[in-house]
């Protein structure tokens, strides 16, 4: 099994691990912020090194089984082009230089170094932290539960149980996203048992009932209310271990294990860029970040 790092601080970009098993054009490393694509979140990308003052085959440098002591060379980096976690998270690597036709994985042992794409892992914690505030939101002043979504580094969209959503509904969608934004609530992670979530917890808001019933421990991301103070590394003002304060209610808190900003200030401005029918009582909300949708024009 590989320790999910990313679950317990998702702002790391730069880390260090041990290759645990090389299989043709995968690696499965001991440890990983990675993040595997899952929950309508893409998977990370980025490259994977040897460390310096290793060789290849895992030994040191210098000790007559390493490559040349240059970090950079195309035989000690790999580019990571896919995440995906399955009984472990395999990494699929592809070689720096592109006409190169295979893939020469680090060995066994090797100890490497992950350096996650910073633009790409921060586009995607932003989207999903602002899908968060949607989906709270539609349940809270639509009554229209999330049925699935999916995001992108550059846009988003998410299905709601609805019968249809008017040009009005989504001019108020928008301002009342921005206003939520503009209210800088702090955002947050912990973990809870899942029976303990399951009897304490709003279902429909955690919606704990769209995870495999095989995680016995769920992370919690919760967008606290507004002027929340930050109490230390875990969010727990009250100590009663459910990442919570005594004076005021989250905005939201959501089952998920995909990666967020720290406060909903760090999004930026949200436009909703239309809707479609999916079926039957059931609508596709279309989104972006201002940003994204100016670079269209």
């Amino acid at each position: 099994m590989t320790e999910e790092l990313y679950l317990a601080d998702d702002t790391v970009t730069t880390f260090e691990a041990t290759v645990d098993r090389a299989l043709d054009d995968r690696v499965v490393l001991d440890r990983t912020h990675f993040y595997p694509a899952g929950g309508g979140q893409p998977h990370d990308t980025g490259a994977l090194r040897v460390a310096d003052g290793e060789g290849a085959d895992g030994g040191d440098v210098g000790d007559g089984n390493d490559v040349a002591a240059d970090g950079d060379a195309d035989d000690r980096r790999w580019r990571v082009v896919d995440v995906q976690k399955k009984d472990a998270v395999y990494h699929t690597l592809e070689p720096v230089d592109p006409s190169a036709d295979t893939v020469s994985s680090p060995e066994p042992g090797t100890t490497v170094v992950g350096e996650i794409d910073a633009a790409r892992r921060r586009a995607h914690s932003r989207y999903h932290t602002a899908q968060h505030l949607l989906s709270a939101l539609l349940l809270a002043e639509f009554d229209a539960k999330t049925t699935g979504n999916q995001l992108y580094d550059d846009h988003a969209h998410l299905d709601a149980a609805y019968d249809r959503f008017t040009d009005g509904d989504l001019a108020r969608i928008e301002t009342r996203l921005n206003e939520l934004v503009g209210d800088e609530r702090p955002v947050r992670s912990y973990a809870m048992d899942r029976g303990e979530a399951e009897a304490t917890l709003d279902t429909d808001r955690t919606r704990i009932d769209l995870l495999p019933d095989s995680i016995a421990e769920l992370r919690i991301v919760e967008i606290g209310a507004v002027g929340r103070a930050e109490v230390g590394d875990g969010g727990d003002a009250d100590g009663d271990g459910d990442g919570g304060d005594s004076g005021a209610e989250p905005y939201d808190r959501t089952a998920c294990a995909g990666t967020h900003v720290g406060n909903t200030a760090d999004i930026g401005e949200i436009i909703v860029t239309g809707r479609e029918t999916k079926g039957s009582d059931e609508e596709r909300v279309r989104f972006a970040l201002a940003e994204h949708v100016a670079g269209e024009e």
